[in-house]
């Protein structure tokens, strides 16, 4: 492509430090022509932690991409439960990608058995669903939960670095994963530092997602309209501001037709 290629990466919370962070890490992995913004939702929880937060998050999430539709080529969703990603599909025909899928399609180029490191404990749930979700259930052989709240990744880096390192090396010795995913978007730039730790491809999950954003921009490939992500019915959906209403904002109109 002659023109830059632009992406929206969208935080999941409402967490600034974090959006900054994501930011940094998605900067580093961008092309140097690439234009690259980061956001985060108008509304919602400061963290993603348990199914009631998520459900939440995803509003605001959406309306991100709603409101700057227009503006971007790709978007892509910081938050390692990929929340509202398949909404997200029906809502635009630009890629939408999952820091979660993201991080999951890499390692499973470069290890035949990877692992997850994330942070609460009561996550684990969210983290198994999300990776049968994505197809990846059996290749996917330890998921290391560290007690860590998704704010202090931020705030804490040296701990969640030493946390991250621990619950590392028991994927890898205990459960013989060889590759392992950072299963929060707090967790983006401790990946280098890690693999010199451990011995093994860490992913940054931000930078992935990044990465094969602009690789389904680069390909001319967009979501598909044929079915299941067809723009949502129009009907009105009460409560919600105008810009929210499917008829105000459906694209692809010809997809109706299938």
């Amino acid at each position: 492509m002659d023109s830059p290629i632009r992406i929206n990466v969208i935080n999941g919370n409402t967490y600034a430090p974090m959006t900054r962070g994501i930011n940094e890490s998605a900067q580093m992995a961008k092309f140097a022509n690439t234009h690259l913004v980061t956001t985060q939702p108008h509304a919602g929880p400061e963290s993603i932690e348990g199914y009631y937060d998520e459900y939440l998050a995803i509003p605001g999430i959406l309306e991100q991409i709603i409101l700057a539709e227009a503006d971007f080529d790709a978007f892509v969703i910081a938050c390692w439960g990929d929340p509202g990603v398949e909404a997200a599909r029906e809502i635009t025909a630009k890629p939408v990608i999952g820091i979660a899928e993201a991080s999951m399609y890499v390692a499973n180029m470069v290890a035949a058995r990877w692992g997850v490191v994330t942070t609460q404990h009561r996550s684990r749930d969210m983290i198994e669903k999300t990776i049968y979700r994505a197809g990846f259930a059996h290749r996917c052989v330890s998921i290391r939960t560290t007690g860590l709240a998704v704010i202090e990744t931020e705030q804490a880096r040296q701990a969640t670095l030493e946390a991250l390192e621990t619950a590392g090396r028991l994927a890898i010795t205990e459960d013989r994963a060889e590759a392992l995913c950072l299963g929060c978007a707090g967790m983006s730039r401790l990946d280098q530092e890690l693999e010199q730790r451990l011995g093994v491809p860490v992913i940054d999950a931000v930078a992935a997602a990044v990465k094969l954003a602009e690789a389904l921009v680069g390909l001319q490939k967009q979501t598909s309209k044929a079915l299941t992500y067809k723009p949502p019915e129009i009907k009105p959906i009460l409560g919600f501001p105008d810009h929210m209403q499917p008829q105000q904002w459906r694209v692809n109109k010809r997809a109706d037709t299938g």
